[in-house]
């Protein structure tokens, strides 16, 4: 659910590469004013991309500084935040809570159910200032789960629901603009619901867990997943030119074209190397 819209840092010059790495700083310390240093446990990639899209799309004032990181507390990370990076903030709070939630009825975890708990009071003001947005989440992330619990084979379905739940996260207000952000969540969404099966389907079987994968046995799977990928990212990135875009385009690029893949690809070679190790013995 979380971490697959990513940045590929090896194809960006060092100083573009820090200038995403000051938003990903920026929404971390939102994160830790917002919600406390629990809420940091949640940060995900996935907002640091909707606070640059978001950002550059409505060009509000950059606030620069600094932030004290967990992971380096020596030296204080450069920052930028703006009033988007409140706002993926909040949604990043949002579909975490729901992340716990999922954990928490698929594996039963004390330590998922704990979170949601914990969360439980920021969910609430969640749903109280973004009545459109808890609604949708709500509403898909359950009738994701009817559906699986159910067994479906529907898999373009399901990856639907994802991208119709991250779409409307993706629209920050209801204005000229919403429409065209719903397209890159909707898009965005499919294609992350599709490649969390794709990456969980071997420990699903190893412990006897729910995955449209592994129910529909398709032939040739790999180039039908391949392909199904690509077809979800066309329609985001189609969606990305109807926006005008300038400041950041190529870090939203980026992510949009090279990033997204970065897990399949390290995953894609995972396969074919246990392929070739089958071979040999």
């Amino acid at each position: 659910m979380f971490g697959y819209i990513d940045l590929n840092a090896n194809s960006l010059t060092e100083e573009r590469a820090n200038r995403y790495k000051t938003w990903y700083c920026g929404l971390c310390g939102q994160i830790r004013q917002d919600y406390g240093q629990l809420g940091r446990l949640s940060l995900s990639n996935d907002m640091t991309f909707l606070a640059v899209l978001l950002s550059s799309l409505y060009e509000p004032a950059e606030q620069t500084g600094k932030t004290s990181c967990p992971l380096h507390p020596i030296r204080e990370k450069d920052s930028v935040r703006t009033e988007m990076t409140h706002y993926a903030s909040d949604m990043n709070m949002l579909l975490a809570y729901w992340k716990f939630k999922d954990g928490e009825k698929d594996d039963g975890s004390r330590v998922q159910k704990h979170m949601v708990h914990r969360m439980r009071d920021a969910y609430d003001a969640l749903c109280r200032n973004y009545p459109r947005q808890t609604k949708q989440v709500r509403e898909k992330m359950e009738a994701i789960w009817k559906k699986e619990d159910g067994g479906s084979v529907d898999i373009d379905r399901l990856c639907g629901l994802s991208g119709e739940m991250l779409g409307s996260v993706f629209v920050y207000r209801e204005d000229v603009f919403a429409p065209v952000l719903y397209r890159i969540g909707e898009g965005l969404g499919r294609f992350v619901y599709l490649m969390d099966a794709y990456e969980d389907k071997k420990a699903d079987k190893k412990h006897g867990r729910y995955n449209p994968l592994l129910l529909m046995q398709i032939p040739d799977e790999e180039k039908v997943v391949s392909d199904s990928l690509t077809t979800m990212l066309a329609a985001a990135s189609d969606a990305l030119d109807d926006l005008p875009l300038e400041r950041d385009l190529d870090l939203i690029q980026n992510v949009i074209f090279e990033g997204v893949w970065n897990r399949y690809v390290l995953l894609h070679k995972g396969k074919q190397g246990e392929e070739g190790e089958v071979k040999q013995a």
